[in-house]
């Protein structure tokens, strides 16, 4: 009798290396911490502490643009930091993952009406996650977290859809 029938079609015994590859990505997300402003320290800060515990979802904070996944800006971004922001941007390997924290980041905030606001961190990287608040909740960053993770484990089946349909 053959093993697939065993098993079934979908089993671990079965997996796809890329299949693998993203189950290990969505479950291990290295983040870089891009704070400019208070969203960082009232945010980032409370939500890396022991109440919230990223470790048990497998999110580790890393201090190198080269050893990230996930970089998340929180703060107001003005133009004189556009292009730093950006660097790091190009510095992270593929695949990776932006989340915009705070509404700062997101619209430029309460700070809209100065000329030197960058207007959303979407003009500047291209934005996957964006989390509202002023600043936003610890929750709401856990959140965006498994939401990324949920995202990840969706563009797996995607590829294996338009697979299946190109055959």
């Amino acid at each position: 009798m053959a093993l697939d029938r065993i098993a079934g079609e979908h089993s671990i015994a079965f997996i796809r290396s890329e299949q693998l590859f993203d189950l290990a990505r969505s479950n291990s997300l290295f983040y870089l911490s891009y704070g400019i402003a208070c969203c960082a320290i009232e945010g980032l800060m409370s939500a890396g502490g022991p109440r919230f515990d990223y470790d048990r979802f497998g999110i580790f904070h890393r201090g190198s643009p080269r050893q990230v996944d996930v970089m998340m800006v929180a703060g107001t971004v003005n133009k004189k930091m556009a292009p730093v922001l950006r660097r790091l941007y190009d510095q992270m390997p593929e695949p990776k993952w932006v989340i915009a924290m705070g509404a700062c980041a997101c619209t430029g905030g309460p700070f809209r009406e100065y000329p030197n606001t960058v207007l959303g961190v979407d003009k500047i990287v291209p934005v996957d996650i964006f989390v509202p608040g002023c600043p936003p909740r610890p929750e709401s960053m856990q959140f965006a977290f498994m939401e990324l993770q949920r995202k990840i484990r969706d563009k797996t089946q995607e590829r294996l859809d338009a697979r299946a349909s190109a055959r």
